[in-house]
């Protein structure tokens, strides 16, 4: 196994190849130099590679170089969109497909149900696939669905190439159990990257081990952190001594080697497990480090779909306004603000108010005055600058800048649904990156690399015993491409860690 025997099946005749790609190890090098190859000898349709988000589609698309106009790159929710709008009177939709999932809790998933289907029960519209697309790059396929899996089946069944980058420990939505199953059965050349070339800079060691990590992990065992650790590898022993869950406190001594390594680095991840301990970490750091928000707006989407869905009902609009606020931030508590900001909004913000009841009753007023999602852009708009203006609402603390600057944005567009979706499709093309300093959930820091990572809390209540933990641990590992700290603890031990 080797990156000379992994370019070796992708060029292959072999119809199905599965290439098993751990974090780091030149999988986007090996995808982007293959359909660069495919371009030149393939003269019929164009090679096609499937992502799973807009960030990972502009490094494809930037390595592609001038064979831009015979590769597609897209995500796979787009080619599901653009198959569903072309056939949209077949699975019983209106043609704009984009706005009908918007529209749905999960509507994403429903319209990949609908084209799985359509292409089980229509073969002739697979073969059109394959046809146009006689060679498919599947990028990430751990974090396929089934039905998106069965989509990328029913074109190779149909007559185009697969070629699959996967990696079961990075599978961190959910069980996959039938799809490795499924691979296994069905690729004809199998083969692994295994040069962790994200270290090969002077960090072999620390690379190495996190391959070994990796192994240990994916084998059910314990990551050894005993005797002589590798160089860029650091453990700092810590006892979390808040009582609410999702909360950090640390004793001051234990708490300042991390302090001191966020000074003393120009670059720093910090990770966690959850969004809690992500927002509590936020307030350990003292608001340096901005939270990491990625590439996913799922606060801005519920309030986009309820101010479409509850236009004109003030009462409504208000209380998602609340739940967004509550989402995005810390300290718009119901007793200091919501349920005086409700009960003005029931009460028609008649009476009259000084100080900071003025000043909510200001905010209910907007929502009554434009009980849509244009108001919902002037409350959130007026939110921010109270925070910034007025002493009474200091406590509040915005832990999500740019969802919250996103949602003032939607005052500008005449429906809320094309709003959302110009504002998701300018994230897209900027492509951004986290800042030098960021605190982020291993959710949303996958496919990043960071020269410092910082996982806190590596203990029992974080990473339990099972498999969806050992492969939160391992994308967190791997995240680090100079130097990894692990902050872990003795009086609750991660049963995934040896100490």
């Amino acid at each position: 196994m080797s990156d000379e025997s992994v370019a070796h099946a992708l060029r292959s005749d072999s119809r199905f190849v599965v290439v098993e790609a751990p974090g780091g190890c030149g999988k986007t090098y090996q995808g982007a130099d293959y359909a660069r190859w495919a371009a030149e000898r393939f003269t019929n349709g164009r090679i096609l590679i499937l992502t799973h988000t807009h960030a990972a589609c502009g490094v494809f698309a930037s390595r592609i170089g001038d064979k831009k106009d015979r590769v597609d790159v897209r995500t796979v929710d787009g080619l599901i969109g653009q198959i569903a709008s072309a056939y949209h009177t077949a699975i019983d939709l209106p043609k704009d497909t984009g706005t009908w999932a918007r529209c749905r809790k999960d509507g994403y998933s429903q319209l990949a149900v609908k084209v799985a289907a359509l292409l089980r029960a229509s073969p002739v519209i697979a073969r059109s696939l394959a046809e146009r697309y006689p060679v498919i790059v599947c990028d990430e396929h751990q974090d396929a669905s089934p039905e998106q899996h069965a989509i990328a089946i029913a074109c190779h069944n149909a007559g185009a190439a697969l070629r699959i980058f996967c990696d079961p420990m990075q599978s961190i939505y959910g069980g996959q159990e039938a799809l490795w199953a499924e691979l296994r059965q069905k690729a004809t050349v199998a083969d692994k990257l295994d040069r962790p070339h994200r270290w090969l800079r002077g960090f072999e060691e620390l690379g190495q081990w996190i391959l070994s990590a990796r192994a240990t992990l994916r084998d059910g065992g314990r990551i050894d952190l005993r005797g002589k650790l590798p160089s860029g590898l650091s453990v700092i022993f810590a006892e979390n001594q808040s009582p609410r869950w999702g909360g950090l406190q640390w004793a001051s001594d234990e708490a300042k080697p991390l302090y001191d390594l966020e000074r003393q680095v120009s670059t720093l991840l910090v990770l966690a497990a959850d969004n809690a301990t992500v927002n509590s970490l936020r307030g350990l750091f003292k608001l340096r480090m901005p939270i990491w928000e990625g590439h996913v707006r799922d606060s801005l989407s519920r309030l986009v779909l309820a101010a479409k869905e509850h236009a004109g009902d003030c009462r409504k609009i208000a209380t998602a306004c609340v739940a967004f606020l509550e989402a995005v931030s810390t300290g718009f508590t119901a007793t200091a603000y919501s349920k005086k900001l409700l009960d003005e909004v029931d009460g028609g913000c008649k009476d009259k108010r000084r100080g900071k009841p003025a000043a909510l009753q200001s905010l209910g007023r907007l929502i009554i005055d434009h009980p849509n999602h244009k108001g919902v852009a002037k409350f959130i708009g007026e939110v921010s600058r109270l925070i910034r203006s007025d002493p009474a609402f200091k406590p509040i603390r915005i832990d999500r800048q740019r969802e919250l600057f996103d949602a003032m944005k939607l005052g500008d567009f005449d429906d809320p649904e094309d709003g959302f979706a110009e504002i998701l499709r300018r994230w897209s093309f900027a492509c951004p990156a986290p800042p030098q300093k960021a605190i982020s959930t291993i959710h949303k820091a996958k496919g990043l690399e960071f020269a410092n990572v910082l996982i806190a809390s590596c203990d029992g209540g974080h990473f339990k015993d099972h498999q969806k933990a050992r492969c939160l641990l391992y994308v967190a590992l791997s995240r680090a491409t100079e130097s990894l700290t692990l902050v872990v603890s003795r009086s609750k031990p991660c049963p995934l860690l040896a100490l």
